[in-house]
């Protein structure tokens, strides 16, 4: 018998929708509440480095996502610089036997994997609907929570996955806000060559240009820069700023930036990070995915430590325990290897951003004798810290 017999989902992103899966699949009644009134997500790519496949077989799609997305088999990774020179090539590991190390994906098709499974489980979806009060109950209590639909109800437990803005944070935590990061990231989605098969990591000063297939006909283009803390861009300029923000870019990648157009599928977003100290939870009401610990791009570990989230928070609630104990361990269990990633990948963007353009040699030549030592310790430290 699992811990709760009900929890209410705020937010059906990726955090969401994995907690939703992983704990309907415990028997447990799970109401998931979305904003928005339609499945709608973001107009680009994502990739998931072999620790968050992994979870994704836990939540019970990989075989899904595999099928639909596009797997690096061999997990290599081609370093450019700018210019189309090549720098270097690095192998990602696979954690586990028949887990591919990188796959990439078109996040559409990724949530409609997951909304697929949550039809499946039979879970109760309510589109268009947000949290507007919240008491959080006690030890004895469940939390009590009104949505903008008149709904009034109780739940033993209520997750805010409402990602970096979390609405449901400022309702316990109102101190806890995002901070700027001062980087920007633009990504578009293109038709993909026969011949393109490898994740290509494009090497500029102060600006990097990546490249990931994201299935047998698609790939999508990711690039982060230096911006403003408050830059915002109207979204039929992106396509000329994104091609002269990277202009400079040649070879593999120039002819994905001269094909940009207004028709182009395209998405730019100021990048913030969620730092929350512990704990993670008041009351009955825990925060998991962005909500807590939103990261910069730099490791593409985002969207893994979300994953996470909902398959160690489904193991800990399937055993026996007192709610309040397993939430504080929840906090103190994934609190390290999330603030791992985060620190990793911001010293990374900070390393990139104040690079000097006469330093580019030595840089290149720095990644060639210690990129791949570093890409081995950085997953032998996340699998010592997993256990």
């Amino acid at each position: 018998m699992p811990q709760i017999n009900s929890v209410l989902i705020v937010g059906a992103g990726i955090a969401g929708c994995s907690a939703a899966i992983t704990l309907a699949g415990l028997g447990i009644n799970v109401t998931l509440v979305e904003k928005q009134t339609e499945w709608r997500f973001q107009s680009s790519g994502i990739f998931l480095y072999s620790n968050g496949l992994a979870a994704l077989r836990d939540v019970g799609v990989l075989d899904d996502i595999l099928e639909s997305g596009f797997a690096i088999k061999d997990g290599k990774n081609e370093y450019f610089d700018q210019n189309g020179k090549r720098i270097t090539d690095v192998y990602y590991p696979s954690i586990s036997p028949g887990v591919p190390p990188i796959v990439g994906i078109k996040r559409a098709e990724m949530h409609r994997i997951l909304a697929s499974r949550l039809d499946a489980l039979h879970v109760s979806i309510r589109l268009g609907t947000t949290l507007t009060d919240l008491d959080c109950g006690s030890e004895t209590t469940g939390a009590r929570a009104t949505l903008s639909d008149g709904t009034i109800q109780n739940y033993d437990l209520v997750l805010a996955a409402d990602g970096v803005r979390s609405p449901t944070r400022n309702l316990i935590y109102p101190a806890i806000t995002p901070r700027k990061t001062g980087f920007g990231i633009w990504r578009s989605v293109h038709d993909r060559p026969a011949d393109l098969t490898t994740k290509i990591m494009m090497m500029g000063t102060r600006k990097r240009l990546g490249i990931m297939p994201i299935s047998h006909d698609k790939l999508y283009i990711f690039g982060t820069v230096v911006e403003p803390d408050e830059a915002w861009y109207p979204a039929e300029q992106w396509p000329e700023l994104m091609r002269s923000k990277f202009a400079e870019f040649g070879a593999p990648v120039r002819r994905f930036l001269d094909q940009l157009s207004k028709d182009s599928e395209m998405l730019y977003t100021a990048v913030d990070e969620v730092a929350a100290a512990p704990p993670w939870h008041k009351e009955r009401v825990l925060l998991i995915g962005d909500s807590a610990h939103a990261s910069t791009p730099f490791m593409g570990q985002g969207g893994a430590m979300a994953i996470e989230d909902a398959v160690v928070l489904a193991r800990m609630l399937a055993k026996p325990g007192a709610i309040h104990d397993t939430l504080r361990e929840f906090g103190r269990q994934r609190l390290p290897m999330c603030q791992f990633v985060q620190d990793e990948s911001r010293q990374v963007g900070v390393a990139g951003a104040t690079e000097n353009p006469d330093g580019a040699e030595a840089r290149n030549q720095l990644m060639r004798e210690n990129s791949q030592k570093y890409v081995d310790g950085f997953y032998q430290k996340l699998k010592a810290m997993r256990g």
